[in-house]
């Protein structure tokens, strides 16, 4: 069975989706980041870059355990192992999905993330709104950003069912769950109403549904609200630097 290192975040839960839309048996292994499990021994022995979520499939390529990081490179290889929601390898389906799949990854998670941070949590971690402008301009940079790649998903949802074409692929995956953080950023779908369309199609799948509600029960003791971190917990989440691989 598939381990699936997890906690609940937009990156663990596009794998959460994959792994229910495509029915491979798993089993969910919580990592609180909050408390710096993501830091411990064994977790980093699968995932070096300390992040969720991190894979362990002991029947891997031929037979022998596999251990992978990074959300895309697990879900490309959980597609492949599925034989579902990825074009073969080589087509140009396969190349489609590829491409919106790392645009997602280096686009939508990154500039969703850093909005986040600087609305939501800076302020708490001691940063000051007004000094120097630098977290006023890091608020405006990041939304003007994020608006922009509504209109990209949008635009291209236009012309195409989904982002890479007829078929829901990995790459819809992928995307979908940073929208739900749309309301904790100040997003509005309301203007993009093809993104729109998407969002409320994909949002009924059952697979979908399955994925998003992953570690509900695990995760429902630990705290997300910046004014309720401990000193500790803020280490953990957000204070990390070279020292935390020294031995």
């Amino acid at each position: 069975m598939i381990e699936l290192h997890y906690a609940p975040t937009p990156n663990g839960r596009k794998v959460a989706i994959l792994l229910e839309e495509a029915q491979l048996p798993y089993r969910l292994v919580p990592v609180d980041i909050s408390s710096g499990e993501q830091f411990k021994a064994g977790f980093l022995a699968i995932s070096p870059n300390n992040r969720i979520p991190a894979m362990v499939d002991p029947d891997g390529p031929g037979g022998e355990p596999l251990s992978l990081f990074e959300s895309a490179a697990i879900l490309l290889y959980l597609a492949e192992k599925a034989g579902r929601f990825l074009p073969p390898s080589g087509s140009a389906g396969y190349h489609c999905v590829c491409q919106w799949l790392f645009w997602q990854m280096a686009n939508q998670g990154p500039v969703f993330g850093h909005l986040n941070h600087f609305l939501n949590y800076a302020e708490g971690l001691g940063a000051s709104a007004t000094a120097d402008g630098d977290v006023a301009y890091a608020r405006t940079r990041f939304s003007q950003e994020a608006d922009r790649l509504l209109a990209v998903m949008d635009r291209r949802l236009g012309e195409a069912e989904y982002l890479a074409g007829d078929d829901y692929s990995i790459a819809d995956m992928a995307a979908f769950p940073w929208l739900l953080t749309r309301r904790a950023v100040g997003i509005d779908l309301a203007p993009f109403t093809q993104l729109s369309r998407w969002y409320e199609a994909l949002k009924t799948r059952p697979g979908v549904r399955a994925g998003i509600d992953a570690g509900t029960a695990e995760f429902s003791n630990i705290s997300t609200l910046p004014g309720e971190f401990t000193k500790e917990q803020k280490r953990a989440l957000f204070g990390q630097d070279s020292s935390v691989y020294k031995r």
